[in-house]
């Protein structure tokens, strides 16, 4: 869908590049087809890091500014977009083009409105539903670049997950877990601390690794999270694997990529803690209670029961991971 409004602006001459000099590609999602840009022109930005080892296999992904041009993909959030706006029309060099595309779904129309009260907008290219438009560098939009707040001791960023504060799954599943939680454990899907700090709270915890996809996120938990135990990792949780195995993951995963639940998300979590525990290791999971995880628990390990939740979640914890196939 974004290609096709970037192949028709480029075609129509509705955004114009540079004929030399980088191109900045700010929060491009995998399945985005950037290949009607200079391909060695091309620097993709993105925190998000299954998004950014998608195109560093292609692209340049080390930042790198000034620009001479930019395209910021829209993300779904109000202050994330204005983020990467202003991020883009700080980066680029002065009189270069910012251009900022996105779905209608993801709110490309109030972007547009409230980016047009700052700037002189192009007019917008409608296609594949959603909208491309853009400006030339000059305004300051720093007011939009974010700031981070303190909430409840914690330090969080707009735009990422529950950034008002914990959320209540988050907050349910710390209240279960066991008083004697100790070995070595790691938090998958960590956010900005909030249950790696809980965790932290038990003194038989030998070491802790937080494994968290959202650069953004990571760094608030870096600020968060002081504890000499507590080792970072800027990784796709699925995919990471541990130094040694572990004894207990605990986790509150991610269900959406877009708009619509996407079960995979939280059975591919599961399937990850199995291949990181330890023969009598055990996994500490909430989620929503609509979200179908028992044939994935029942497939990855011997026992599972819910041990705490109320309407919305349910708190359980598996033991034992069956051996995964090869």
């Amino acid at each position: 869908m974004r290609s096709a409004r970037l192949d028709m602006a480029l075609e129509t001459g509705a955004l114009a590049l540079p004929p030399e000099g980088r191109i900045a590609v700010y929060r491009p999602r995998i399945g985005d087809d950037l290949s009607a840009l200079p391909q060695d022109r091309v620097v993709v930005l993105t925190g998000f890091k299954p998004d950014h080892d998608h195109f560093s296999a292609r692209y340049s992904t080390t930042p790198a500014p000034p620009y001479a041009a930019a395209i910021v993909c829209l993300p779904r959030s109000r202050e994330a977009a204005r983020a990467l706006i202003a991020r883009a029309a700080a980066e680029v060099a002065p009189g270069g083009w910012v251009a900022v595309d996105g779905q209608k779904t993801d709110g490309i129309d109030a972007a547009l409105r409230e980016l047009r009260a700052r700037v002189d907008l192009s007019e917008s290219l409608s296609k594949a539903h959603g909208k491309l438009a853009s400006f030339r560098v000059g305004p300051d939009l720093s007011d939009w670049l974010p700031r981070p707040a303190t909430v409840q001791g914690f330090q969080i960023l707009p735009g990422i997950f529950s950034a008002d504060g914990p959320d209540r799954g988050s907050i349910l599943l710390a209240g279960a877990l066991p008083a004697k939680l100790s070995g070595k454990v790691a938090d998958l899907g960590a956010g900005w601390g909030y249950l790696a700090a809980e965790i932290l709270k038990h003194p038989g915890v030998k070491s802790l690794d937080l494994v968290e996809a959202e650069a953004d996120a990571l760094a608030c938990a870096r600020a968060n999270i002081t504890d000499p135990r507590a080792r970072f990792h800027w990784a796709d949780a699925t995919g990471w694997r541990p130094d040694t195995l572990l004894d207990v993951v605990v986790m509150n995963p991610p269900f959406h990529t877009g708009r619509e639940a996407d079960p995979r998300l939280g059975e591919a979590f599961i399937r990850a803690a199995r291949r990181m525990l330890t023969p009598g290791g055990s996994l500490w999971l909430v989620a929503n209670r609509h979200l179908p995880y028992d044939a994935s628990l029942s497939e990855c390990f011997l026992t599972h029961e819910e041990v705490a939740g109320d309407s919305t979640f349910r708190v359980i914890n598996a033991t034992r991971p069956r051996r995964a196939n090869p």
